[in-house]
This record gives structure tokens, sequence and C-alpha cells, in this order.
């Protein structure tokens, strides 16, 4: 009973990269307006209207809702954000998910039945190869 964390149905597992830090829950019941800026991992299931800067991992859980500008390491969504979103490494949107707005990360799932209306831009440290003729090129300087 006491001592023992259980984890609700539907909620992902922490991966090894997050499972040292701690995590901070805003409640379903909860309602936030303004900035939050966290060290630590952070789980949303009440709704959330602002900015949100977690330099850990961010769940926003089904019952979550979001209207905020965020940015984190790895950003899994069941419930429903609406905002530019950063994700410095992964975006995961689950079949309960919805997301309204721009996205950058590095990589991006939508599952099956996951919504996503808006734009995408993947970052990433490979530069875009050049090149050096277009097609057809040099079919037209023949001619």
């Amino acid at each position: 009973m006491f001592g023992q964390k259980q984890r609700q149905p539907g909620a992902p597992v922490p991966t090894s990269s997050g499972s040292s830090r701690s995590e901070t829950v805003i409640g379903a019941n909860t309602r936030i307006v303004g900035t939050i800026n966290s060290d630590n991992n952070m789980r949303i299931d009440g709704a959330v209207e602002g900015d949100i800067e977690v330099i850990g991992n961010l769940i926003v859980g089904e019952t979550g809702r979001v209207i905020a500008t965020i940015k984190a390491q790895n950003i899994h969504i069941s419930g429903a954000v609406k905002g530019e979103i950063t994700a410095t490494e992964k975006l995961e949107i689950s079949p309960t998910g919805k997301v309204w707005g721009d996205i950058t990360t590095a990589a991006l799932q939508i599952e099956p039945g996951g919504l996503f209306r808006g734009q995408s831009t993947m970052a990433s440290t490979i530069d875009e190869p050049l090149l050096l003729e277009g097609p057809g090129a040099s079919q037209l300087e023949a001619s």
C-alpha cells in the first residue's frame, strides 16, 4: 500500500535514461496558468496554460489538457495539447493523444488513432546534401 509506486494503466514505462530523476505530477484536478520550469521529469494530468520547459521528460496523461509552448527532452502525449512543441530527442503521440500546433523534434512517432494537425520540423545534426546539378540539367544543356 504505502511505499509502493503503482503505474497507472496506459502510462508509458519510464525509460532507463530518465528513471534516476524524480517526477513532478500535476494532478487531474489541478489547473495552472503561467510558466513552469523544471529540472525533473514531469507528468501533467490536469490543465496547464502558458509556457512549459522541462530539462527531463514530459508526459501529458489522458486527462491532461495543455495550451502552451512546450520544450522538453522527450515528450509523450496521451491527452490534448495546443501550441508550439519542441522535443530535443523524441515526440510520441499515443492513440488517445491530440496535438494542434507546430512541432520540432529529432524523432516523431504517431500511433494509429493519434491526431496531429500542424507543421513538423525534424531537427538533425546531419547536413542536407548539396545538389550540384538539378535533375535534367545536363539534358537541357545538350539541346
